[in-house]
């Protein structure tokens, strides 16, 4: 099977284009090699994946010929990252913030409303900035 058809079937990436442009800059490796979008992979082959910063390791369990729903496709793989990425992986993610909610019906908001809550996380940001720099 082709790596770039396999990593869009097995949903490590969104589009099987982005699969291919990932191997086509080098970002997909067996055995310290990197693979062209056509390289054929098999059963127990081990593929390290730079994405997004991060890099990533995965063994081979099983080949399938259509894109499944990520249940699915997860016993497809097996995760090899090592713990200090998965860390490094955790540590990027704590402190970002769900999105802003609004009450249903309330439309967006108004310029004067988007304003205010602008300055108001301007100044949460900055209080959290100053009280933990070491000064």
């Amino acid at each position: 099977m082709r790596v770039d058809k396999w990593l869009w079937v097995v949903r490590l990436f969104k589009s099987r284009t982005k699969a291919a442009d990932a191997c086509k800059k080098g970002n997909v490796k067996l055995l310290e090699s990197k693979l062209k979008p056509s390289s054929l992979i098999s059963v127990d082959d081990t593929i390290t994946l730079h994405k997004n910063g991060f890099n990533l390791a995965f063994k081979i369990n099983k080949l399938i010929p259509k894109r499944v729903s990520a249940t699915l496709a997860e016993p497809c793989y097996s995760n090899l990252t090592p713990e200090d990425e998965l860390n490094k992986f955790k540590s990027w993610y704590i402190g970002k913030s769900p999105a802003e909610r609004r009450e249903k019906g309330a439309g967006r908001p108004t310029k004067r409303e988007r304003r205010e809550l602008e300055q108001h996380k301007d100044e949460i940001y900055l209080d959290d900035w100053f009280n933990d720099s070491p000064i």
